[in-house]
């Protein structure tokens, strides 16, 4: 019983889940699909309606989605192999020390993507109740209410959010899947095509820049997998449904109504309440995975701290800035974090499948090193990169690449940790000596 408590406090925040602990393809499943039909990607449904005919965007989406699941998969398959969240992969990546600076600023980010998200829900939430029911409260009571019942669930950790979705997605899809076909019976589709405002291109790497920084906290949620074949199959499916479902059900629904905001769609076809319903139930997903992964964030810079304490403290910074109206003052800040933060995948990945050196201490049972210095130099490389590709305010914007700045990140951390790790193959130690445990 002891053991199961601690257990319930942690949530292995700082170790392996055991395996009798570790779920099915069908729990990664429920999340990833649960978290991909989001507000996030009505929004981009509805950019993706106005800018190209209707064919070009349903393929968009399906190019953009397969190629994102893609790079998801693979990142996470490196939680299933350890069982242990990103901040704590990259304390074998970067070492006890270099880990700090990640482990900031994905918390920092993911906090701050909180607090964004409350003050979204509750302004939606706001504009959804006056249209259905004429009801004026204020937005900071629904910042209240939507943080009470995030906290709430990222208190019981990966067990609750993974029920709430395994609830909620089928629930999500059969009800977006209703409201499709009202549209589409009442309206039907314009017989005029939309001309291509948006290059093709473009608009694929919209959909892969709309959850690629996503891909660095993947382990967060296969470390619970039974296996990599779980992991690979709720992962990819998850992603890919997820991922494309709302984005092609708000371009279906905004080529027909001829709207760009989602919950007067819902009210334009009689489902205003199911609206609320939606909007509740992907913003309450969404968030607390938001939220668990800022927290396994700190919780290895602040070991000491319990991961509920954690997850109390983080929770209520994140809803006052939902409550006082200022987390969109912090979106600049995030979008420059993102930059950071982009790198850091493609140098597990490749220290992962290619180096194995740091990873090996895992199998090991050995500690992780304090600095290793390659990976930090990638790191460093990788953010200088994406600052350049990155488009003004945010960075210069003075070089392209793939047109899509976080997968730069990505690819540049990468091919940089190949190489450091092949100029210091035959070095003694490229890094620091290891602290004593």
């Amino acid at each position: 019983m002891a053991q199961k408590e601690k257990s319930f406090a942690s949530d292995y925040s700082l170790k392996q889940v055991p395996k009798s602990q570790q779920k099915s393809w069908i729990s990664l499943f429920s999340i990833w699909v649960a978290i991909g039909v989001d507000l996030a990607a009505v929004i981009l449904g509805v950019q993706l309606a106005k800018g190209l005919p209707l064919d070009k965007a349903i393929w968009a989406v399906i190019i953009g989605s397969f190629i994102l699941a893609t790079i998801c998969t693979i990142t996470a398959s490196v939680g299933a192999a350890t069982n242990l969240s990103t901040s704590m992969i990259t304390r074998y990546v970067f070492g006890k020390k270099g880990t700090l600076a990640y482990s900031a600023m994905i918390g920092l980010s993911l906090l701050g993507w909180f607090g964004v998200q409350v003050g979204f829900f509750a302004d939606n939430a706001r504009t959804a109740f006056i249209s259905a029911f004429g009801i004026n409260w204020p937005t900071w009571v629904f910042s209240i209410i939507a943080g009470i019942f995030m906290v709430g669930t990222t208190l019981y950790g990966y067990r609750a959010f993974s029920k709430l979705s395994e609830i909620s997605v089928p629930f999500l899809l059969i009800l977006m899947l209703i409201a499709l076909f009202i549209a589409l019976r009442t309206h039907g589709l314009p017989k005029t095509q939309t001309s291509a405002t948006l290059p093709f291109g473009s608009a694929i790497a919209l959909v892969i820049s709309s959850f690629i920084v996503g891909a660095a906290t993947q382990p967060d949620i296969s470390r619970w997998a039974k296996s990599q074949k779980d992991s690979i199959i709720g992962t990819f499916f998850g992603m890919f449904i997820g991922n494309s479902f709302m984005i092609l059900v708000s371009i279906f629904m905004s080529k027909s109504l001829g709207s760009t905001d989602m919950m007067k769609m819902l009210i334009m076809i009689g489902m205003g309440i199911p609206g609320i319903i939606v909007l509740s139930l992907t913003q309450w997903v969404t968030n607390t995975s938001n939220l668990y992964s800022a927290s396994l964030g700190f919780n290895v810079i602040f070991t000491k701290v319990k991961f509920r304490t954690l997850v109390l403290i983080l929770g209520t910074i994140g809803t006052l800035l939902g409550v006082f109206g200022i987390y969109n003052q912090f979106v600049p800040f995030l979008n420059i974090l993102g930059i950071f933060i982009a790198p850091v995948p493609g140098i597990y990945i490749a220290e992962f499948y290619f180096i194995k050196k740091e990873f090996n201490r895992i199998s090991n049972r050995e500690e992780p090193k304090s600095i290793v210095w390659r990976s930090m130099a990638s790191w460093v490389v990788g953010i200088v990169v994406t600052y350049l590709t990155t488009d003004a305010p945010t960075g210069l914007g003075i070089i392209k690449l793939t047109q899509i700045p976080p997968l730069d990140g990505i690819l540049v951390g990468f091919f940089m940790q190949l190489l450091l790790s092949y100029l210091t193959k035959n070095k003694k130690d490229e890094t620091l000596e290891v602290e004593k445990p």
